[in-house]
């Protein structure tokens, strides 16, 4: 009943030539500083936007904490017995409680587990990702190490849409970091955790506000902090 009356809405709205806020649902599996970064820009308008529910696989994750200190429901769903991706059956509870909330984009914001077909094709091309690394280079874990590992000269981070393969998927936005000299792996962390947030923000901006999707996206963005890309 309740999608039914938004999408009443939505057809009202749109006749008389407005348009409702996107519905965000989001992911986390940690201390949800993305998830919050959402949130600020949702409140503030940057993000034509509403988060109305944050899920985690970790009944422990400080995210969760923080979304209900912003009045938004935020629950713990149990992921099944692997450590790195969810259980079909428990990845359908996920879909449930996402379409209960009439969700129209789902962000993975640091959500540490491999999504499957449950996810994916309830929402197809309508999840994205955030990844620690200027994708394609560098997927799964360990990001900040292996790039000075390997003396690179520039990190970043990247927001792409989610797909069958890890950290795979069309790419919407990456940002650069330096790597210097001096770095170490914690500071390259929050150095790429400070531009995670401005392009998960641009991201959600640009989507909410109707200019770019998955089919009419045709290359990555390459963010810039003085871009007048809003």
């Amino acid at each position: 009943m309740k999608c039914f009356l938004i999408k009443l809405l939505r057809a009202v709205l749109h006749l008389l030539g407005k348009k409702d806020k996107i519905r965000i649902g989001i992911l986390i599996s940690g201390r949800g500083s993305n998830m919050e970064a959402i949130i600020k820009g949702c409140k503030n308008g940057t993000i034509n936007g509403k988060v109305v529910i944050v899920i985690s696989d970790n009944p422990n994750a400080k995210g969760l904490e923080i979304a209900k200190s912003y009045g938004i429901k935020a629950l713990y769903i149990y992921p099944g017995k692997y450590k790195t991706k969810l259980e079909e059956e428990r990845e359908w509870e996920y879909v449930k409680v996402l379409k209960h909330h009439c969700v129209d984009i789902v962000v993975m914001a640091g959500f540490m587990r491999i999504i499957k077909k449950p996810l994916l094709s309830s929402f197809e091309n309508r999840i994205i990702n955030i990844h620690p690394s200027l994708l394609p280079k560098y997927p799964g874990l360990e990001t900040h190490k292996r790039v000075l590992e390997n003396k690179e000269k520039e990190h970043g981070c990247t927001v792409h849409f989610a797909n069958e393969v890890i950290d795979g998927g069309k790419i919407i936005m990456q940002a650069k970091v330096k790597v210097l000299p001096t770095d170490t792996q914690e500071s390259l962390a929050e150095k790429v955790l400070k531009k995670e947030h401005q392009i998960l923000v641009k991201t959600l901006s640009m989507i909410s506000n109707g200019k770019i999707s998955y089919e009419t996206l045709k290359e990555p963005i390459v963010y810039e902090p003085d871009d007048k890309i809003l």
